[in-house]
Formats: structure tokens, C-alpha cells, sequence
């Protein structure tokens, strides 16, 4: 399908590769984002081999490194502080890092200045009140008061999408796990040049971002879901880091603004049924929401991105363009959905103690095949 009219809804990481990799294809691009301000939510972000050779696929990868760190392994520590292994991450891009490390207005930035780039209007502060498919166009009357057309939609619009509530009849809510996420920023110490992964109940890992900056990740049980007040936050997020090494107690004592503090209940789902209907389709969280134990969540939506502009370049209709897009991408993210829960339910105490390094050999030899 040549020269489409699409719409892109939200204008995050999904969103965002989504427009850059349509552009390629010279289509018409319109991404409507709800945040006003378009703000960043998170910290930092760890993304793996399959991103690095994404980012080349989409043009952009000597701005992506630059923005971030890169490192080609994994050092695994118990909670006394003692490595006990080192895993090698396999590269797939040659002469390039394996791994990277990233801070989210960093990569926000990137991607934003590539999908203007590429073409694509950002339009900030609408979403999409009601949407009609008539079956030739896509009728959409948006939230300021103004109504487009539109060949196609691509729902980018996260966990809480609320196309897929709007369209997708008894299509699945994501579910809380049980666990969060807490995250903080640091000075980067000289050694920490890779991830650095904590085994144990409680998760815990140190993340390079930059040559100054590092975060840390936390990962613990919330049977209640609780929700905390900014106040207070970096207190019940020092009591929350496990009393284990010398270095992660030294950690904990900076944990001092409140501000700082990233917290986040975790939750998940996948649609196992279509991830279209007509002329709109699903992609990144909106339809196959992980958790961060495998650090794969950006990065499938980022895949999802490239394999959607594919298949819509090479299909005649948007249902064989769909359903091309969903065979390609179904299992692999799948996997990643179910293997990430594994280990969330391991740390719980809800199946098997998690074996770290196996999972994460699995995992970088899963996303190492082609997309």
C-alpha cells in the first residue's frame, strides 16, 4: 500500500520508531500525543542487541549510541556483594556495543527529532474521543473539537490504551503482578561499565546511562498495590533496598529526594486474538504489556514498528498487512511476556526461584533471530 494517510496514536517509543519507520515510505504522518507537555516517564532504560541492529535498521543508531552507554556483557552478584558470573552478550551489529543503557529524555529526544524528520505532525495535548471505520477511511473526531480521515491507525497508546477498550471488544486489561519497580539516578562509579544484576528476592541491578550517570532498579513485592505519596517516597524506597554489600548500603544512604523516585506497579498482558479490526491496528504495550525482568519491552515495541511499515508497504489491504505483522511479531513476543512473568513469579516465591543467567542466555539468543 503506497502514499497512506495514517494516524498515530501517542507519542511515545512505539509511537515514535513507528512514524520514523513509516516514513521511510514516504506515507503521511500524524501522531496525536494526550500529554500536553509531552513529558517522560522513567529513568533509564537498558535495551539489548535487537535494538542496536533495530536503530540501524531505522537510521539512527550513531544518535541512539551517542545518546546513551554502551556495554557488551552482564555481571551477575549475590546479595553479598560477590560476582559469581559474567555473561556475554552476543553483538549484532559489528563494531558496535552489544548493549546500551539510556536515559528516557535522552532517547525521547532522539526519536522525536527523527519522526519530525520524517514528517510526521505532533500534535500534543489530543486524543481520539471516537473512532469509525466506514471501511474505505477511518473517520476520527478528536478531544480540541476537529475530525480527520485517515487510510490507517496505529494504536500506540500503552497498557491502558484506550483503543483497544474503545474497538476491541473483550479484549484483555492488563494485571497487576504483585511486584513494582522503583528507580533512582546515581553517580556513575568508574566501575560500574556494564549492568550489574543482584540475584535474590528482591531484584536489584545498576544501570549505566552516561559517563556520569547510572540508575539503580528495584524491584519488590506489593501484594496490596500500594500506592505511595511523592512525600516520603525516597525513604520507603531506601528501607525497601535490601541489606546486602557494602557498595548497595552506600547506595541507599543517597537515595535522599523525593522527586527522584520512579515507582511503578507492574503489570501485564497479551492479546492472544487479533491485534486489528478493520483499518486499525495495535502495537507495543497496547497489545503485549511486559514486565522488565528481560529489559524487552521498548525493544519489542521497537521491532513491532519496523515489521508493521513492512508488511504495510508489501500488502495490497490492511487486513493482509495486519495480519502479516501480527504472524511475524505473535511468538517472539509472547516469550517475552511469559518469560519475564516467570522470573517476576520466581522472585515472589511463586514458582521456582529464577535462574538469571539462564534466562538471560535464552533470552539474547531469542531476540538474536531475524525479525
Amino acid at each position: 500500500m503506497k502514499q497512506q494517510d495514517i494516524l498515530i496514536i501517542g507519542g511515545g517509543i512505539g509511537g515514535l520508531t513507528t512514524a520514523i519507520a513509516l516514513g521511510e515510505y514516504d506515507h503521511k504522518l500524524t501522531i496525536i500525543e494526550k500529554d500536553p507537555e509531552w513529558s517522560v516517564y522513567g529513568v533509564g532504560i537498558i535495551q539489548q542487541s535487537n535494538v542496536i541492529r533495530a536503530m540501524e535498521r531505522l537510521g539512527i543508531l550513531d544518535d541512539y549510541l551517542e545518546a546513551g552507554y554502551g556495554y557488551d556483557g552482564i555481571e551477575v552478584y549475590i546479595p553479598t556483594g560477590e560476582r559469581v558470573a559474567e555473561i556475554p552478550s552476543p553483538k549484532l551489529v559489528e563494531g558496535k556495543p552489544a548493549n546500551v543503557g539510556i536515559g528516557r529524555p535522552a532517547l525521547h529526544k532522539v526519536l522525536g527529532d527523527r519522526a519530525k524528520a520524517a514528517g510526521a505532525e505532533i500534535r500534543l495535548g489530543v486524543v481520539a474521543d471516537t473512532i469509525e471505520d466506514d471501511g474505505q477511511k477511518v473517520n476520527v473526531w478528536f478531544s480540541d473539537g476537529s475530525r480527520g480521515k485517515f487510510d490507517l491507525v496505529v494504536a500506540a497508546d500503552g497498557v491502558y490504551s484506550s483503543t483497544r477498550r474503545m474497538l476491541f471488544a473483550g479484549a484483555p486489561e492488563p494485571e497487576f503482578t504483585g511486584q513494582s519497580v522503583w528507580r533512582y539516578n546515581f553517580t556513575r562509579p568508574a566501575d560500574v561499565t556494564c549492568l550489574h544484576v543482584y540475584e535474590g528476592q528482591t531484584g536489584l541491578g545498576l544501570v549505566p546511562l552516561s559517563d556520569e550517570l547510572m540508575y539503580m532498579y528495584l524491584t519488590t513485592a506489593e501484594p496490596d498495590n500500594k500506592r505511595y505519596p511523592t512525600e516520603g517516597l525516597a525513604a520507603v524506597m531506601r528501607d525497601k533496598v535490601p541489606k546486602t554489600s557494602p557498595r548497595i548500603a552506600e547506595l541507599a544512604k543517597q537515595i535522599t529526594d523525593d522527586s527522584g523516585v520512579v515507582y511503578r506497579p507492574l503489570e501485564g498482558m497479551f492479546m492472544e486474538s487479533d491485534w486489528y479490526v478493520g483499518r486499525v491496528v495495535l502495537l507495543g504495550d497496547a497489545v503485549h504489556a511486559t514486565t522488565p525482568h528481560l529489559g524487552q519491552g521498548a525493544g519489542m515495541a521497537i521491532e513491532d514498528a519496523i515489521v508493521l511499515a513492512e508488511e504495510i508497504d508489501r500488502a495490497s489491504t490492511p487486513t493482509d498487512a495486519f495480519s502479516a505483522y501480527q504472524s511475524r511479531r505473535y511468538d517472539r513476543c509472547k516469550y517475552i511476556v511469559d518469560a519475564s512473568l516467570e522470573i517476576c513469579r520466581g522472585q515472589l516465591g511463586l514458582a521456582p526461584p529464577p535462574d538469571q543467567v539462564k534466562a538471560s542466555i535464552e533470552m539474547f539468543r531469542a531476540v538474536a533471530e531475524p525479525i
